[in-house]
């Protein structure tokens, strides 16, 4: 009984706010999809730095080891973006090899965070069923703004609306993994979660500035800067708002 209790929370939690979020995401935002980038940008570094690493430190993890594991995650993602351009620099197609590796980067980072908050909802279950389904609910409104943000990216790297709902349903479907795998070995995953957490923090940094930030530049005039910033702020703000109500 407590299994199938983790398995509908974290569908709750992975899975129905992906849906509630390519409601918003591929009806009323997708013709500005690439406004929305800057809003993408926001909310990806405001959960990365002022949310996921945090939970990594508070979780056990040093924050001189958390600082070393993101500078090699970053690392990492960079390395593997140049293998791919490597690769593929005698086909001349490098713009298209640069947005498949960003949607790659964000599924992953994406289903990393989505496996620790499923792990996290087994542990609360674990703790107290009541917990858990606070936890569960908390999750899912914690994940709608951001995955509204992946959304946005992946509708700006081309991705067609089925696609980029496919992908996401993926990555959100890691967090019923993570429950079930919670649920089963909760103690020994559990040294595991501070890591996981910043290689996830660490895709999400590497997007946002890497492949969001250089497309926005490409924009100059004083009106787009504006507009950027002000996305940029908002994206931040919601990020802040719903962090609140997920730690209160």
């Amino acid at each position: 009984m407590l299994l199938l209790s983790i398995f509908i929370a974290t569908l709750l939690g992975g899975v129905v706010s992906v849906l509630i979020s390519s409601i918003v995401s591929l009806t009323v935002l997708a013709r500005v999809a690439d406004k929305m980038v800057a809003f993408a940008v926001g909310i990806l570094l405001a959960f990365a730095l002022t949310d996921i690493l945090p939970e990594a430190i508070e979780s056990g993890l040093s924050p001189d080891d958390a600082g070393w594991i993101l500078m090699a995650g970053i690392l990492a993602f960079f390395l593997l973006e140049k293998m791919a351009l490597w690769r593929h620099d005698h086909q001349h197609a490098h713009g298209a090899v640069i947005l498949d590796q960003t949607v790659s980067m964000i599924v992953i980072g994406d289903g990393l965070h989505n496996f620790v908050d499923g792990m996290l909802i087994a542990a609360a279950f674990l703790t107290d069923p009541a917990l858990g389904w606070t936890m569960a609910v908390t999750v899912m409104m914690h994940e709608i703004p951001q995955e509204v943000s992946d959304f946005m990216v992946l509708l700006n790297a081309g991705l067609s609306k089925s696609r980029a709902l496919l992908l996401n349903a993926l990555s959100g479907a890691a967090m019923v993994l993570g429950g079930f795998l919670g649920w089963l070995s909760l103690g020994t995953m559990q040294t595991a979660i501070p890591v996981m957490l910043v290689i996830a923090a660490s895709s999400f940094v590497y997007i946002a500035v890497a492949d969001l930030v250089p497309e926005l530049q490409r924009k100059r005039s004083l009106k787009d800067g504006a507009v950027q910033i002000a996305l940029i702020i908002g994206g931040v703000a919601v990020s802040l708002a719903t962090q609140h109500l997920h730690h209160h």
